[in-house]
């Protein structure tokens, strides 16, 4: 029952959700504080047995949680490199810098590999919410950031661009070529942990598995907070068949970054091997997993088999980085002695290969027992890499920090130009940097006033439908900062005239901006649908200013709009894919125009706001108070004697009738009612801004009750 709850992950059927997300997070809360992993191993039992193969990912997170927590707060969270221009993904120079829609940037070796499905900063999804590939979907370099990385540090670059060309061989299948091109470029640099990395790669397609794992572990030693070399030494480990040191390889590597999504595919893969109801009634052959340290158990299925899982075991003080790791050589040796062969060239002279040997006579019910129980738990002589580990390659490098300091940490005071940093659209300083999915970076405001008119770049002019309709105009955050730390005094110079310009924007009386549509009152709604350009701009700065107002008015043929209009509140605007949008408002203030003007298409005007002149004499209160309550029944009785077609309509767009008011003159702008009812009886618009621009109750109910009257003769008929 408990497996059934569990979601699918973002490597199964399921795709990137944000309820099966939620849903799993909520589990994990629940599991492993108390680290009751019994019960998620027990989930994981039922849904396997349920035939929910792809169901694994909560005992994942729960065995990586846990993991974590016992390595203290903090841990392995180090950046892997030191400079301006770093890659949020693997920590390295930010060779060939893609921009993400969450505004994070990572080289492009990152994306191009698939290595995650979320932001490592902020865990965003990197796919879009149907699941595409990133392999489908174009990954267009950020064009202002590519331009500074190769003003900034053009030797990097060039590195960057040599790795691309090492991919390309390697993806082809050229593996002596691609040797061959890194042992060159490696006698050019030996620092260069990449070329390690990528030289392992070719040994293991050339399948000299032992050659490949001394270069891992050499990156290991100078870099232990790299997911990605964890996950390339697993992947050699399982390849020659010792997938139990894979597993643990694996789960090292998402203890450091939860969302590399090859290694947590791979686990659950080794998880779904191990625990399937299938495998467990089968025969195991021995591989190098046993050792004599394992405690044979009982065979068992049901609770008494989750029952051993519970007493997991993790012991991050230990290292899988180091020389002695176990390396497979022959079936038949235990972890000391494959340890022992594998730094033996001269044995590795007498394999054909590291193959997996199988031919071992099955194991007991008591060995298989044991070895399912190994597969999940970490024994006190288990190792793994940490930052406290000492081995031989940690002695190499005592300064972990000094090893990571690269040659791109600084930048010449000369070559930081204002230009690099500028809108190509309003020619300043960026501020509020976005960058699109081509490439391109412009103000947020800039582009968001170029999209109002045409859905596409305004430099190559590609299509920015979807990013247009997705609205999410995230900041590029890693151009922000070096405008921060490097242009402080400009940027503090571009947000004081930012400033300005808002507080301009946010004035109720000056230059308060125009819709010059319909007639509006106050207190009654006035839904719009918002598709000039000119009127998006406006709708947007009243939303960005916080002041979600704008003035109301009907056109004038002299004037270009009336003299009296109304101040409309914004309560919700809801976009359409388009870059329309529809906006709820309703009816405030009532105002009168003293000067127009014009802003970016729209009109302005200076305003002043009306009140209705309050009745002191009580005499004089008491008439407008019969008045009040005259005009208030007549009107209920005319919108009673409607047609129930025409009162059903009034009511979906206006609402009910407003209830009268006990105290008339409360409200500035009388009662409620009136504007209600003037809102819906079909009058010339000038009739109404006739009234509108009253300010005497007592007028306004004289000029109500003559319509009415007027209508009421016409019901008659």
């Amino acid at each position: 029952a408990v497996g059934s709850e569990l979601p699918p992950e973002p490597g199964g059927s399921g795709g990137p959700g944000e309820g099966a997300d939620e849903e799993r997070e909520l589990l994990l809360a629940r599991l492993v504080p108390a680290s009751r992993l019994k019960e998620a191993v027990g989930a994981s039992l039922a849904s396997l047995c349920l035939g929910g193969a792809q169901r694994l990912g909560t005992l994942v997170d729960c065995l990586v949680l846990n993991y974590r927590l016992r390595q203290g707060p903090g841990r392995g969270r180090e950046r892997g490199a030191e400079g301006p221009l770093r890659c949020c993904g693997c920590g390295r120079f930010l060779g060939e810098p893609v921009t993400v829609p969450c505004g994070h940037t990572y080289c492009r070796r990152c994306l191009r590999r698939e290595l995650r499905a979320r932001c490592r900063r902020c865990r965003d999804w990197l796919l879009p919410a149907g699941g595409t590939s990133t392999a489908a979907a174009p990954l267009r370099t950020s064009v202002v950031l590519n331009r500074l990385a190769e003003k900034w540090f053009p030797g990097e670059c060039e590195r960057a661009r040599a790795g691309t060309r090492l991919e390309e061989l390697l993806a082809q299948g050229r593996f002596r070529e691609a040797l061959g091109a890194v042992n060159q470029a490696l006698r050019a640099d030996s620092s260069d942990l990449m070329l390690r990395i990528y030289r392992a790669e070719s040994y293991v397609g050339l399948q000299e598995y032992k050659t490949a794992i001394e270069d891992l572990n050499f990156v290991i030693s100078k870099m232990p907070n790299w997911p990605e070399v964890y996950f390339r030494k697993g992947k050699v480990l399982q390849d020659s068949g010792f997938v139990g040191d894979a597993l643990q390889l694996f789960l090292q590597c998402l203890a450091l970054d939860e969302d590399f999504l090859p290694a947590k595919l791979e686990v659950e893969k080794t998880l779904c091997d191990v625990l399937s109801p299938e495998k467990l009634g089968e025969s195991l052959k021995e591989s190098a997993w046993n050792s004599p340290h394992i405690r044979n158990k009982a065979f068992m299925l049901g609770s008494e088999v989750t029952a051993s899982y519970c007493n997991l075991q993790i012991c991050p003080q230990q290292s899988l980085g180091g020389s002695d790791v176990l390396e497979p050589v022959s079936g038949g040796l235990n972890r000391a002695q494959s340890a022992h062969a594998l730094n033996s060239t001269k044995d590795l002279a007498k394999e054909d290969g590291l193959k997996r040997v199988s031919s071992e006579p099955l194991l007991s019910g008591q060995g298989r027992g044991a070895l399912l129980k190994r597969k999940l738990s970490f024994s006190e002589q288990d190792t793994v890499v940490c930052e406290d580990g000492r081995n031989k390659h940690k002695k190499q490098g005592e300064s972990t920090k000094r090893d990571m300091t690269l040659a791109f940490g600084t930048i010449p005071g000369d070559l930081i130009d204002v230009s690099d940093f500028e809108c190509s659209l309003c020619m300043r300083l960026f501020f509020e940097p976005v960058t699109t999915p081509c490439g391109h970076t412009f103000c947020k405001g800039c582009l968001e006033r170029c999209l109002d008119h045409a859905p596409q770049c305004p430099l190559c002019k590609e299509s920015l439908k979807e990013y247009l309709a997705s609205r999410k105009y995230s900041i590029t955050e890693l151009l922000e900062e070096l405008i921060m730390k490097y242009l402080s005094d400009e940027l503090f110079e571009r947000k004081r005239i930012h400033a300005e310009e808002t507080a301009e924007h946010s004035n109720l009386t000056k230059n308060v901006p125009m819709f010059v549509c319909t007639m509006a009152y106050p207190t009654v709604p006035c839904p719009l649908h918002v598709f000039e350009p000119r009127y998006r701009l406006m709708i947007r700065r009243s939303m960005e200013t916080g002041t979600k107002q704008f003035g109301m008015c009907i056109s004038d043929s002299q004037n270009g709009f009336a003299d009296y209009g109304c101040m409309l509140q914004i309560r919700n605007v809801h976009f359409l894919p388009d870059g329309r949008s529809v906006v709820d408002t309703v009816g405030g203030k009532r105002f009168r125009v003293l000067r127009r003007g014009m802003k970016d298409g729209y009109c302005t005007a200076d305003i002043e706001y009306l009140e209705d002149v309050k009745v002191a004499d009580e005499g004089e209160l008491k008439k407008l108070r019969e008045l009040h309550n005259f005009v208030y029944n007549q009107a209920c009785s005319w919108f009673q004697n409607l047609r129930n077609k025409f009162r059903t309509q009034i009511l979906q767009h206006f609402g009910p009738m407003p209830d009268r008011e006990e105290n008339i003159q409360a409200m500035p702008n009388g009662p409620a009612w009136c504007w209600w009812l003037l809102a819906v009886l079909p009058v010339d618009p000038r009739y109404q801004l006739s009234v509108l621009s009253m300010m005497s109750l007592k007028d306004r109910l004289i000029k109500i009750q003559h319509i009415l009257t007027y209508f009421s003769r016409d019901q008659s008929k």
